[in-house]
């Protein structure tokens, strides 16, 4: 009896070994790289996102990597691929998408998808947002951490200056009317409050790009090898940034900074902000005052580029890792978890059936101003991307900045750009 239950216990042992053995081959090991842009709950929600995840799908292990800004994740994820151990899968800037084509290390979800519902799920998104994430017939990235620019307005400044406090600027000429009575100078004429605060370090093409749809101009085509930096249209524009500072004096003249924006907002510094919607929840926690929530004031019309990252998955994986990539990925845009990841951040849940879900309805039904960035979807352009983004992006970044801080005219600044964006990307027509 002894020796039958000590064989009995050696082959259950065997058996479980086995089972083991089993699972672990069976197991799919991923590696995602995500960055973080913005201030709130970004980088503690993708990781709850992923673990539940992964707590439900027991054959797939992800490691959730926080790489950085969206530089910092482009640069590690292409130096990875480079060295030959790429991430499987990561959220980068949509406008990074031609730079990882030409790099040759991402492939499009076509190869992937193959079910009816798997073509519908690609076709489930916001159009604004596809126009940074196809090329080619083919989709290269799948919109995750999509935004676009909104401008914040501080109601009770608003009401202390005569102003309505429930209307924000609709056109370029209410808000230096309304910056006018906005900004605030001490007895020695010192600025202890600013009619309006529009960043120009970080992404400073991204606001910029704005005012440019707004007058009726686009950056860049959807090729991404043109550019049309010299637009007598481009030029206006960003002679209108630069007015607002030397001209109507209701913005702090030269550079200003992305990151500190939001402490200005909450500390009384400026009375209206551009920033992401991607600091909604952000502001919504910070701002010690009541504030609002606009889209971009028009011009000829209303104008804004989307902005964001995309999931991308990287060509050096195995077939097994791209099958569970391509699965991950459906998974955390499906609209439970688009919900859930937009109620928390701030970004635009990237689908219209995110918006229909019980959680999302509660959401903005307490909180409307969660829907401006969607309903700004319509007027929305692509946002500036080409071949060698990084290099015609720095290039157009670069111009900007001499504007804005008096160096060159606007026209001189543009016109410099142009003819040095063209010069990468003839190569490219």
């Amino acid at each position: 009896m002894t020796r039958l239950l000590k064989n009995l216990k050696m082959t259950m042992l065997a058996a479980g070994a086995s089972l083991v053995m089993a699972t672990s081959a069976l197991a799919v090991d991923l590696q995602f790289y995500f960055p973080v842009a913005v201030g709130g709950k970004a980088a503690a929600t993708i990781k709850k996102l992923t673990a539940e995840y992964v707590k439900t799908h027991p054959g797939v292990h992800i490691d959730a990597v926080y790489a950085g800004s969206y530089q910092d994740t482009v640069t590690k994820a292409l130096t990875a691929a480079r060295g030959g151990k790429p991430p499987q899968l990561s959220v980068i800037l949509a406008v990074d998408m031609f730079t990882l084509i030409d790099e040759d290390v991402i492939i499009p979800f076509d190869d992937l998808v193959s079910t009816e519902a798997d073509k519908a799920w690609l076709k489930s998104f916001y159009p604004a947002f596809m126009k940074n994430s196809r090329t080619g017939g083919k989709t290269y990235g799948i919109p995750f951490q999509r935004s676009t620019p909104v401008l914040y307005w501080n109601k009770a400044a608003f009401k202390k200056a005569g102003l309505d406090p429930d209307k924000a600027p609709a056109t370029w000429d209410e808000m230096v009317e309304f910056g006018k009575k906005l900004t605030i100078r001490d007895s020695n004429g010192n600025v202890r409050q600013w009619g309006v605060r529009i960043p120009s370090s970080g992404f400073p093409y991204w606001l910029f790009q704005g005012l440019a749809a707004e007058n009726d101009a686009i950056l860049a085509n959807g090729d991404g090898n043109k550019t049309y930096f010299d637009d007598p249209k481009v030029i206006e524009a960003l002679q209108f940034m630069v007015d607002l500072s030397t001209k109507h004096k209701i913005m702090a003249p030269g550079i200003i900074e992305w990151g500190s924006t939001p402490k200005a907002f909450f500390e009384g510094r400026t009375a209206m902000m551009w920033t992401s919607t991607g600091n909604l929840a952000n502001v919504r926690k910070n701002a010690p005052f009541p504030f609002g929530v606009a889209m971009l004031p028009a011009h000829k019309h209303r104008g804004a580029p989307t902005g964001g990252g995309n999931f991308y998955i990287f060509k050096d994986s195995t077939d097994e890792q791209k099958k569970a990539s391509l699965e991950f990925v459906k998974w955390i845009t499906a609209p439970q978890q688009a919900a859930t990841w937009s109620i928390a951040t701030g970004y635009v849940a990237p689908r219209p059936d995110a918006w229909e879900t019980p959680a999302m309805k509660k959401y903005t039904a307490g909180f409307p101003p969660a829907l401006v960035a969607r309903d700004q979807l319509k007027y929305a352009v692509a946002e500036l991307s080409t071949h060698e983004n990084q290099r015609v992006t720095r290039i157009f970044n670069d111009a900007l900045e001499a504007a804005i801080t008096g160096k060159k005219t606007p026209a001189q600044a543009l016109k410099e750009a142009q003819a040095k964006a063209e010069a990468i990307l003839k190569n490219y027509r």
